[in-house]
């Protein structure tokens, strides 16, 4: 019986949940070492992101006889120069684009609020279900912007926090790059035979899995918000190039990215003139078909092959869980787990195939 697949995997279910029992016991001992997790961990993970889409140019250098101290220099110029023009280009666009927000935003919110006391007058219209879902979304508005201003000085403080953590950023990469071959056979160096083998294997197929997300899924959103910058353009969307730079970041949540940059974008449209929310509305839905039909299955490939149900299930349970970056991370983490337990059944039935052909 101990041979079954069933009976092992319950075992490991069992250990597992002791395991986080016992941590949770003893969790106080940790404290250390989570606030040191924490403090790095945006650093290393905008270092990684910036691993992968700049390792292609690396190797291509390096394949052109670059010393490794010359390819990494270019690497980080480049990366000097992208960001450099990203800002000489788009920053004082930006920055006009945000100042007139900030100095129109209080006519829109007044806009926003005679817009709802108009539809709170016609309520007595509107069938019991309708008016007790109505009050609801009202009272929630209403806490919401009760609390804004302590959302807004929270949302400060953090972004203070992380410029500080960004500088870290360029650290991890520069380490990274430098060493990245010597870490698979670090981690293989503590195993020996076959064991190994799968070790070397396994961790070459989880650079693949993260390698394909990683850039597929910043190229998608870079398509997404050019798609969404042309259609705002054309229909002369007041704030444009920040409605279609959040349509871009929030791409980078599965799913859920385009219902949230809609959002400000209708709220922009119906502000400026109600009618264009009709076109908003359109723009969203065909960017998101042609990404979803065109983009995604050419850039992204079947690397990853998760069901969209899945994709959604995911989200929700991690959004529960850990909030923002759940949902951001979900998808990624989802397809390494994924990719190891592939590689882990695909080595039991080599196992089992080849005691069969011992036994025959």
């Amino acid at each position: 019986m101990t041979n079954k697949l069933w009976f092992q995997t319950g075992i490991g279910i069992l250990l597992a949940m002791v395991i986080i029992f016992m941590f949770q016991e003893i969790r106080e001992v940790f404290n250390p070492l989570v606030i040191v997790g924490t403090t790095i961990f945006l650093p290393a993970l905008l270092g990684g992101v910036l691993f992968y889409l700049t390792r292609p140019l690396m190797k291509w250098l390096e394949s052109k006889k670059f010393p490794r101290w010359a390819s990494l220099s270019t690497v980080i110029i480049v990366i000097g120069l992208v960001f450099w023009l990203i800002y000489a280009l788009i920053a004082p666009v930006a920055n006009s684009q945000v100042s007139s927000l900030v100095n129109n935003l209080p006519q829109m919110v007044k806009e926003g609020e005679k817009a709802m006391d108009f539809v709170l007058n016609q309520k007595d219209r509107l069938p019991p279900a309708a008016i007790e879902s109505l009050e609801n979304v009202t009272d929630k508005l209403n806490d919401y912007v009760t609390g804004f201003s302590s959302r807004l000085i929270g949302f400060i403080q953090a972004f203070v926090q992380g410029l500080f953590l960004i500088i870290l950023v360029p650290f991890f990469l520069v380490y990274m790059l430098k060493d990245h071959e010597k870490f698979a056979p670090f981690v293989a160096g503590f195993f020996s035979g076959e064991r190994k083998t799968w070790i070397r294997h396994t961790l070459h197929d989880l650079d693949v899995t993260l390698r394909s997300y990683i850039q597929g899924q910043l190229l998608v959103s870079f398509l997404v918000g050019v798609m969404l910058l042309i259609g705002y353009l054309i229909i002369r969307l007041d704030y444009a190039l920040l409605l279609a730079m959040f349509g871009m970041f929030t791409n980078v949540i599965p799913f859920l990215g385009p219902y949230i940059a809609v959002i400000p974008a209708i709220f922009i449209a119906f502000s400026q003139e109600p009618q264009m929310v009709i076109y908003v509305g359109i723009i969203m839905l065909v960017a998101q078909q042609i990404e979803s039909n065109f983009i995604s299955p050419n850039v992204m490939g079947k690397a990853l092959d998760i069901h969209p149900l899945t994709v959604i299930t995911i989200i929700l349970a991690a959004g529960n869980i850990a909030g923002l970056w759940g949902i951001i991370l979900a998808i990624p983490t989802y397809a390494v787990i994924k990719t190891i337990l592939t590689n882990l059944y695909q080595k039991r039935t080599e196992i089992r195939e080849v005691a069969g052909k011992e036994v025959d």
